[in-house]
């Protein structure tokens, strides 16, 4: 994932950061508890698109990026 994209890309539901991770080819957006495909390198940023993080995948994510959590938006 290119560094200066992900520095300006933010979730399009929170408009918080988002958080790459590379094991799965994922956005994960702490704040709206989603996680974002990027496909053939290619994010996509549609909320009907992401898949809604798992109460342990969001507490382990939180733990690794305590300042990103923001509010849920849900």
């Amino acid at each position: 994932m290119d560094k200066k994209l992900l520095d300006i890309l933010v979730c399009p539901v929170t408009k918080g950061p988002l958080i790459y991770d590379k094991a799965s080819d994922e956005l994960i957006s702490l704040s709206a508890h989603l996680a974002y495909p990027i496909r053939d390198d290619i994010p996509v940023m549609l909320e009907d698109e992401a898949r809604r993080l798992t109460d342990e995948e969001y507490q382990r994510w939180r733990k690794k990026h305590p300042g990103e959590a923001g509010d849920a938006a849900s």
